[in-house]
């Protein structure tokens, strides 16, 4: 992070964005793929489901028990 920094005080043409330039340095700016962003929201959405059905099946858990 140091010599990331060092750069950026080293370069001759100061970037619109210090943050952009930290991360495009840190190797973390990969561009975004409207893929990759897809997958992320179908996760979300799986795990929302699992949630739900955990729940449920707690319930019907219950129910057979009290049976």
């Amino acid at each position: 992070l140091f010599a990331v920094l060092v750069a950026l005080y080293e370069e001759p043409e100061k970037p619109n964005s210090a943050l952009d330039f930290l991360k495009h340095h840190l190797r973390a700016s990969a561009p975004e793929n409207p893929e990759i962003e897809a997958l992320r929201l179908e996760v979300a959405e799986m795990k929302e489901k699992y949630e739900a059905v955990l729940e449920e099946n707690k319930k019907l858990k219950t129910k057979v028990t009290d049976y």
